[in-house]
């Protein structure tokens, strides 16, 4: 049963609005809540809106590339307009500046090049990026994007999901090989996963690019829910190995602790 139907016992969402553009925008909110597909039989039965109005901001909704169909026809998911619109704001909100002396400063402490990035579909998106000094680099300016199965970032976002929501995103993705370490199939990822979750960090041993190790660890959110953000740093495996990423945890998590009480502080503001 969708979440929308399991909660829609409790309580009705009231889609309010003093113009139909208005109550677009708060039908997209509740939207936005959600992390699987839904049909608008689901949104019925969690408004108090009727059937054909809901289906009338469906299909507008559609029409502007806001949503999509599933691929069975029946069910909608989040269109590239709306995504893109998620990411822009990630990318220019007023907490960029801040953030990013953050990770500059994790970056001078390390002296590698540093990461914060994002979930954004079934890949991982970098919000920002600071670079090393040092001549062997690997270069991914913010707004790159990887795959989220053979990522650190991607690992310890992915594992904060339950096994059906990453089901639900990853069974028809292709896993594809970029590596002899690249993870290959979804039951090797839950393998792997298993262990992000108990240990607090995640590495990326050449699972992407040959010659690059990354650790990442998860920007936790002050109320304990979810969170949508990771911090990680990466170097060729000539200047990092496991060892010397584990010793780099604690600025990692020093740096995630602060990244979560700038976004704390402006939530509170």
């Amino acid at each position: 049963m969708n979440e929308i139907q399991q909660s829609a016992s409790q309580e009705l969402i009231k889609i309010t609005g003093d113009t139909p553009t208005m109550r677009l925008f708060s039908l997209l909110e509740l939207i936005a809540e959600q992390d699987q597909s839904f049909s608008l039989q689901d949104l019925v039965d969690r408004t108090d809106l009727p059937k054909p109005t809901v289906h009338r901001m469906l299909q507008q909704l559609e029409g502007s590339d806001m949503l999509t169909r599933d691929t069975d026809g029946r069910h909608y998911c989040v269109g590239g307009r709306l995504r893109r619109l998620a990411e822009n704001l990630l990318f220019n909100d007023t907490k960029y500046g801040a953030r990013h002396a953050v990770l500059k400063a994790l970056g001078n402490e390390l002296g590698e090049s540093c990461n914060l990035t994002a979930l954004s579909g079934n890949e991982v998106l970098y919000l920002d990026r600071v670079e090393t000094e040092a001549p062997l680099r690997f270069y991914l300016r913010p707004g790159s994007k990887v795959p989220v199965h053979c990522s650190a970032s991607g690992k310890v976002l992915l594992a904060q999901k339950t096994p059906s929501q990453r089901r639900r995103l990853l069974e028809n993705v292709p896993f594809e090989t970029y590596t002899k370490n690249t993870i290959q199939t979804l039951e090797e990822l839950e393998l792997e996963l298993d262990k992000v979750r108990e240990q607090g960090y995640a590495f990326d041993n050449e699972e992407f690019l040959p010659g690059l190790f990354c650790v990442a660890v998860l920007v936790p959110r002050a109320d304990g829910s979810r969170s949508n953000m990771a911090v990680a740093t990466q170097a060729p495996i000539m200047r990092m190995t496991a060892d010397k990423a584990l010793a780099a945890l604690p600025a990692l998590q020093r740096a995630a602790q602060a990244l979560m009480r700038i976004e704390e502080k402006e939530n509170v503001g």
